[in-house]
């Protein structure tokens, strides 16, 4: 092949694997990782690094498309074919909740993701300052750019960002990109954090993708990611599962829900008062039991017991169906 270098795709040999062909990438000794395609068209696609030496030496070539430019760029690589459509693309590594990951895409699947229209830049419920409080933990915040926000920095007990009322944490949302709500979904911690969050009055969780992107993933079976998300959404109705497109859409959705929660919160003068809100929620059955010095765990489901005597004590009768719960 004299001089030139090829982008070298192959068929994987191995008829198990979901991931049915082997890239290779002239750069750094060669890098070869499995792939569902042999290119990313509709989609990014999702790939998983092998030794060099899993080449075949034999390799049932699909493609061998000649390279005008193969460059690393931090966590990318830069890849350009010879060839009159489809000639750019690029391969990022990054990382989700500590396991690395990989992924091909080029500017057709970034352009299906970014929505039509702009954001509004109209004040939520006209409120001129938005307190905001942002996760130590968050690497990459929001940063709420020409919106009416005050942001700081601390450890919130639950969630990304937040918004507090009287001291104590009213409102938060918990941010996932696609790549780590997988893997938390795989792990299960993210059933853990719904259950911490559904102990807030007002929480929510955002997801910086589309609900469609579930069903490209080669990571978790589609059918176990949608039955976790319904789940969720059965045993914990108070803290929603918000799918937007991008991240922008995400901050944005942030913005007017943490905005929202706070114009609540000044209508309520106290924290005893605040309980008359949602009269059957877990945050104010909590809070009841609390005053009352009565024992409640903080997480997971609220003995039945303790869910009657809090209605009785707000004038239902022992019959009465809770609300929310």
């Amino acid at each position: 092949m004299d001089d030139i270098r090829y982008l070298a795709i192959a068929r994987n040999p191995d008829p198990a694997s979901a991931l049915g062909y082997l890239v290779m990438i002239p750069i750094e000794g060669g890098i070869v990782v499995k792939t569902s395609d042999t290119w990313p068209r509709t989609k990014a696609l999702y790939c998983h690094r092998v030794a060099t030496a899993a080449w075949p030496k034999d390799p049932e070539l699909v493609e061998a498309l000649p390279l005008l430019a193969c460059t690393r760029r931090g966590a990318a690589i830069d890849i350009v074919v010879d060839r009159g459509r489809e000639k750019r693309s690029q391969i990022v590594f990054t990382t989700a909740r500590g396991r690395d990951m990989i992924f091909w895409q080029s500017a057709r699947t970034l352009r299906q993701a970014r929505p039509k229209g702009s954001v509004p830049r109209a004040r939520a419920h006209n409120l001129v300052e938005v307190p905001i409080t942002i996760d130590t933990r968050e690497h990459y915040p929001y940063r709420f750019s020409n919106r009416s926000v005050i942001t700081e920095r601390a450890a919130l007990p639950c969630g990304d960002y937040g918004v507090y009322r009287d001291g104590a944490l009213y409102a938060a949302v918990e941010r996932k990109t696609m790549d780590d709500l997988l893997s938390s979904i795989n792990d299960n911690r993210l059933r853990y954090a719904i259950g911490q969050l559904a102990a807030l009055p007002r929480a929510a969780i955002v997801v910086e993708a589309r609900y469609s992107a579930i069903l490209q993933s080669s990571y978790l079976r589609p059918a176990l990611i949608l039955d976790a998300i319904a789940d969720y959404a059965i045993r914990w109705p108070e803290v929603p599962v918000v799918f937007c497109e991008t991240r922008k859409l995400a901050e944005e959705w942030t913005y007017r829900y943490l905005s929202a929660a706070y114009y609540l919160s000044l209508e309520v003068p106290n924290l005893a008062e605040r309980a008359t809100l949602t009269p059957a929620s877990p945050a104010a059955i909590r809070h009841w039991a609390s005053a009352n010095g009565i024992a409640v765990p903080q997480r997971g489901p609220i003995p039945k017991s303790v869910r009657q005597r809090y209605l009785q004590a707000q004038g239902h009768s022992p019959s009465d169906k809770p609300v929310n719960l």
